[in-house]
């Protein structure tokens, strides 16, 4: 896994954990990074892994792309690897002569729909900043072209897109900046919810918390509050800890014989209180 500081990814760690105790056909081991950013902290791990022998990998790279060389290296020393979450790129994987299994939500699509929430809260011509993921990985990439997609379809104006690399603290500093620049703004979209809390904190600061409306991802516990308040709008459940299961569960078919390869959508679901 990646950031285990993470909400999402502790959630996901605690439903992998106690799928592994109904289940003694497998030994668990989960490992990740602290941070959202060590691509190549989480390369070594990968590394290990294969030192390891183990016979299975469930991944989630921080760097869709930096990760390929290490998952090519898995599968050709007979480690079996199913990707969850972030895909890796395909282009690099198919130049290497590989196919593994991707598990993971439609996160264009998710986006768009929380985007289309903020779409019917403002209306036409409000001004909107995103606030994006890290932009090495493949769902901050679709998420950012879900956002941009009802951007367009929406007829926002969209005064400033930059990235906080899914990390509360960096979206509290980029924001605090941009709504200086631009205090006339209407609405935020952020690619997470770790990120959201980053620009309600700047929001509380300036005494505009629930005037202007933020979306973001993923449902964390810590947003929760803000959602029942109303200071946040909207966000989308991608059910990690389901993700992590179903994971582990590809990774036992493929052990037994499934061929791995192929792409399966996870659940996702609209939370909302507009």
């Amino acid at each position: 896994m990646k950031s285990l500081e993470a909400e999402f990814f502790q959630e996901m760690k605690k439903g992998a954990l106690a799928f592994a105790e109904t289940h003694n056909n497998f030994r668990l081991l989960t490992v990740g990074t602290a941070t959202q950013t060590e691509i190549d902290l989480q390369i070594e791990l990968v590394d290990k892994l294969i030192q390891q022998k183990t016979d299975a990998i469930v991944l989630i790279p921080i760097d869709s792309k930096a990760l390929v060389p290490v998952t090519v290296k898995a599968i050709r020393s007979g480690i079996k690897v199913i990707n969850i979450d972030i895909k890796l790129d395909e282009e690099l994987l198919k130049q290497a002569g590989v196919e593994l299994t991707y598990v993971g939500p439609d996160n264009k699509t998710a986006s768009k729909i929380v985007g289309d929430v903020l779409a019917r809260k403002l209306g036409k011509e409000a001004k909107i900043i995103l606030i994006e993921g890290l932009s090495v990985a493949e769902n901050a990439q679709q998420r950012k072209a879900g956002f941009l997609e009802s951007i367009t379809e929406n007829g926002f104006n969209l005064v400033a897109s930059v990235a906080a690399d899914w990390e509360t603290h960096k979206a509290e500093q980029l924001f605090a900046e941009l709504i200086i620049q631009h205090p006339d703004v209407d609405g935020v979209m952020c690619s997470n919810d770790a990120m959201a809390l980053g620009v309600l904190k700047v929001l509380e600061r300036k005494g505009k918390i629930g005037e202007i409306p933020v979306v973001g991802f993923d449902n964390d516990a810590s947003a929760q509050p803000f959602l029942k308040s109303g200071a946040m709008l909207a966000t989308i459940d991608a059910f990690g800890s389901q993700m992590a299961v179903q994971g582990i569960e590809f990774a036992l078919k493929v052990l037994n014989g499934m061929e791995n390869k192929g792409s399966y959508s996870t659940d996702f679901k609209l939370i909302s209180n507009f």
